[in-house]
């Protein structure tokens, strides 16, 4: 018998987080009801629930953004409640009102505390106000970019830019100087208005060196939180997450219990109720509020690794009006665990999203190895959703064992057809600094060493996909095997074998080769300005005649829901804007053409 009053779940999300939370309702006795969009038809996640209902074409805007719908489908199967699992609606306050208009409860915190969180100037002003330490800055809204050069002049350099609605790196611009902080604030501005229907902004002191680190609290409808320890999630691109670790390997446990004790008032000061994150920036035995995330998190993994909580239960007990589950106390957790972002990005191109079919398709196991997927062989990673493949997450009993546990199962890891970031973990897990702990921090995407090339270890690496684009052959194109001397060697051979190395027993030794690309992710040559990937135009700012000079922008390309910024490789001048904003583009379309200045 379930020990909750729901029978009837509907998961309103995709892929491997609507995966992983119909497992925990099917343990729970709870029946599934999957959404889904034309693009989705066929997609691994449809599969796995009980019932499926199409809500629409494949743009989210159309299918999962679309409120009235995914309620008239919850109220159509029978739903009791709805799980939003992150991004799409997860922090969006009128659909969990909305919810609770049709009767239909809401697996997540009431809308008035994702208001509240939502609201990048109102919760900095929370937190002070519940003595939760908060960057320099300002709390309220940047109008203009006049305003945002006062302030920057005020608070100094470097600034970072904030969507006051943002989240997940969305609609966040760094300024190092002056003389950048107008495209910052203007891109920001942009970012934010298209993701989150808000252009307001804000500005903080932006700390160039500090770790990111988060804090996981669990609270109930009863006036009862805990905190469940930290993340480390100070690996990124763009702001956005790649690998994450708890513990964290710089948190003393001193640091440790200010940051829980203070994440235990920052949730009660907001009336908080479910899972939920507070984001910090850590700075020594310092920290400083960031931004609560008002949903689960896509990193939750590691922490129910550590503690043997399930996140996904605790939600859907504390929405039917269970308490908590144990108290802080005995909140205990044990080991290191770690996760890795398997997302069809190609690290060598400065993490440019790679949609293509996956041609095939097998993932790694053994003591301590979980996969959360949402895929299979025959699945394509579309261009319109996140570039995610799946997590892979690993635990030990100390860092160091996690560590090598992690690069075993990234080398049993098979994944071909997209380029992945599989070669790039494996990089990453063997630089010096990441296994001191240290400052690996920085903002990947930017790092002039990262990664070319990947030198990836020998061993077993079936999976290491190279940089090829979305339409080119999948990238393994024989497999053999070979007796030397009375010894088995397993080769596979793919168009990067010079670069990533063999599989098993006869490794390739790595082939030094120049970077490529270059300032804003332009990868053009020539009198041409082509798209690194297939995507989107969102933004020109090129015109005929124009003089320009090499790392200008001149075109955005949107794809797989990050912004690419394309800039021009050389100095000259602008002789044809071929890009029209709003087209679709294919990966090395020429966008804008040059000829040399007078």
């Amino acid at each position: 018998m379930s020990e909750t009053t729901f029978t009837k779940v509907l998961v309103a999300n995709r892929g491997e987080i609507a995966i992983r939370v119909f497992r925990t309702l099917r343990e729970m006795g709870i029946a599934s009801v999957a959404v889904y969009s034309e693009v989705d038809r066929d997609a691994l996640f449809v599969e796995f629930a009980d019932e499926a209902f199409l809500i629409g074409p494949g743009p989210a805007s159309e299918s999962y953004l679309k409120v009235d719908t995914i309620i008239e489908t919850a109220r159509r199967a029978g739903a009791e409640a709805i799980h939003p699992g992150y991004g799409f609606l997860a922090e969006n306050a009128g659909f969990a009102r909305a919810c609770a208009e049709a009767g239909i409860v809401f697996i997540g915190p009431p809308p008035e505390a994702i208001d509240a969180m939502g609201s990048k100037i109102e919760a900095r002003a929370l937190m002070d106000r519940a003595g939760v330490p908060i960057v320099p800055g300002v709390t309220d809204p940047v109008d203009t970019v006049e305003d945002a050069r006062r302030i920057a002049e005020d608070i100094g350099y470097p600034v970072a830019v904030k969507a006051a609605a943002g989240g997940g790196g969305k609609g966040f611009r760094v300024a190092l100087d002056e003389t950048r902080l107008e495209e910052a604030f203007e891109g920001s501005r942009r970012e934010s208005e298209k993701f989150f229907a808000d252009s307001v902004v804000y500005l903080e002191r932006y700390l160039p060196e500090p770790r990111h680190v988060e804090v996981q609290i669990l609270a109930d409808t009863h006036g009862e939180c805990i905190w469940l320890g930290e993340r480390d999630c100070s690996v990124q691109r763009r702001h956005q997450k790649l690998v994450e670790e708890t513990p964290s390997p710089v948190v003393s446990d001193d640091l440790r219990t200010r940051m829980g004790e203070a994440s235990v008032r920052a949730a009660k000061a907001v009336g908080y109720v479910s899972a939920g994150t507070l984001e910090y920036l850590v700075s020594g035995e310092e920290f400083f509020f960031l931004e609560m995330n008002t949903r689960i998190q896509v990193e939750h993994t590691v922490t129910e690794m550590c503690t043997g909580l399930d996140l996904i239960r605790e939600q859907v007990r504390i929405a039917a009006g269970a308490h908590l589950p144990l108290t802080q106390d005995r909140v205990e957790p044990r080991g290191h665990a770690f996760e890795c972002r398997i997302n069809a990005e190609d690290a060598e191109k400065r993490f440019l999203p790679a949609p293509a079919r996956i041609t095939s398709y097998r993932e790694p196991t053994g003591p301590g190895v979980r996969v959360d997927s949402g895929v299979h062989a025959g699945s394509v990673i579309a261009e319109i959703y996140d570039p995610m493949v799946a997590k892979l997450i690993v635990w030990d009993v100390d860092r160091e064992s996690a560590r090598r546990r992690m690069l075993r199962a990234l080398g049993e890891y098979v994944v071909e057809g997209p380029a992945t970031l599989i070669p790039f973990h494996r990089w990453l897990l063997n630089k010096q600094e990441f296994i001191d702990g240290g400052a690996c921090h920085a903002d990947l995407a930017r790092m002039s060493d990262a990664p070319t090339p990947l030198e990836a270890p020998a061993g077993p690496a079936p999976a290491l996909a190279g940089d090829a684009a979305p339409d080119e052959a999948p990238q393994v194109v024989r497999e053999l095997t070979a007796e030397v001397d009375g010894r088995r060697y397993a080769v596979r051979l793919s168009g990067r074998a010079d670069q990533f190395g063999g599989g098993g027993a006869a490794p390739v030794a790595p082939k030094a080769k120049k970077a490529r690309g270059g300032g804003g992710g332009a990868v053009s040559s020539g009198d041409a300005v082509v798209s690194p990937m297939q995507g989107t135009v969102l933004k020109v700012s090129a015109e005929k005649g124009q003089a320009v000079t090499a790392g200008d922008v001149l075109c955005v390309v949107e794809a797989m829901k990050m912004e690419n910024e394309v800039a021009v490789h050389r100095d000259g001048v602008v002789a044809e804007v071929v890009a029209v904003e709003g087209a679709s583009v294919e990966s090395g379309a020429v966008l804008v053409k040059l000829e040399p200045a007078a």
